[in-house]
């Protein structure tokens, strides 16, 4: 799957987000025993769908209408952008049982592994803030900022998670994407490889500047290695964080890229857990230092694998 075709897709998968969060439709009111209720009718994957609402008020009528005017250009940006995968000759496949089965796992699990992963990034949150957030909650106790990255990380597994990205190559087009969402607001080449110096926290370690042509060749070497493709994942964790590919957000974009080979193999989710973040990082600046790998992936492999 090209870039073209991932760019529309994660596009896409925004889109019908957003739709999904609002409360829209042709609007019917319905009197029960005296007193009025509101339906709204609308179509999903074709199918005529009718929704409660609740109970009858200006406010919601009010609410209701306005969300029919924000989903109009929303529902005019998909089909736009359905003519344009079609036009690239992009169909939708059916998903194999395992693949299915992986990803309702993973997004019983999305709060765990979000929380996880902020946890590592440093995010001032719990675990009940994180899922607040996750499911649209006002949150007070936490900065704009770390609010941010938490619904980035949220968009991001979101685009894995669609059915029509779960199937594609994980090359770098698609570790671009990963990245692109979990930056956005924060950097101007969110999605773009690295090209100026970085420094590590807590090393003096520092990684070389990424060459496209290398980070391809890498990672298809990674994943055509003669090993388990557990294995695979955690290398790809590994090697995507000690690259520094991108400007900010690698260890987040190597865990969900690395979870998307895994829930497209059927083996679970890879993840760091909250508590065990300390000694995942001492272990990480050990591994940028001697290159050493065998402790740091026999930890992922002991500790961090969530298995269905």
């Amino acid at each position: 799957m090209n870039k073209d075709i991932l760019d529309l897709i994660k596009k896409k998968a925004l889109l019908e987000q957003a739709l999904s969060e609002l409360v829209y439709g042709a609007i019917e009111v319905r009197t029960e025993n005296k007193t009025r209720y509101i339906y709204v009718h609308y179509r999903l994957s074709g199918k005529q769908i009718t929704s409660f609402v609740g109970e009858y008020s200006d406010e919601l009528l009010g609410l209701i209408t306005a969300n029919n005017e924000k989903a109009k250009p929303l529902k005019a940006d998909l089909r736009a952008i359905n003519h344009k995968l079609r036009e690239h000759g992009y169909q939708k496949a059916s998903l194999p049982s395992k693949i299915q089965r992986n990803l309702d796992f993973a997004k019983r699990n999305l709060a765990l592994t979000i929380h996880s992963q902020a946890i590592l990034e440093g995010v001032a949150t719990t675990f009940a803030s994180t899922e607040d957030i996750i499911e649209g909650a006002k949150v007070t106790n936490m900065s704009p900022k770390d609010i941010a990255k938490i619904i980035n990380m949220k968009h991001a597994w979101e685009f894995i998670l669609d059915e029509d990205v779960i199937l594609a190559e994980p090359n770098l087009a698609l570790l671009m994407q990963i990245n692109e969402l979990i930056e956005e607001g924060f950097y101007y080449n969110a999605g773009k490889l690295r090209d100026v110096p970085v420094r590590i926290g807590g090393t003096k370690w520092s990684p070389v500047l990424p060459i496209e042509s290398k980070i391809k060749e890498d990672l298809t070497s990674i994943l055509n290695a003669k090993k388990s493709n557990t294995a695979k994942a955690i290398d790809l964790v590994l090697y995507i964080q000690k690259s520094q590919i991108f400007l900010d957000g690698n260890k987040r974009t190597a865990i969900i890229f690395a979870n998307h080979f895994l829930i497209q193999n059927g083996l679970g989710l890879i993840y760091v857990p909250a508590e065990l973040v300390d000694e995942y990082k001492k272990l990480l600046v050990e591994y940028y230092e001697t290159n050493q790998k065998k402790p740091i992936a026999d930890f992922l492999a002991t500790h961090c694998l969530l298995k269905i």
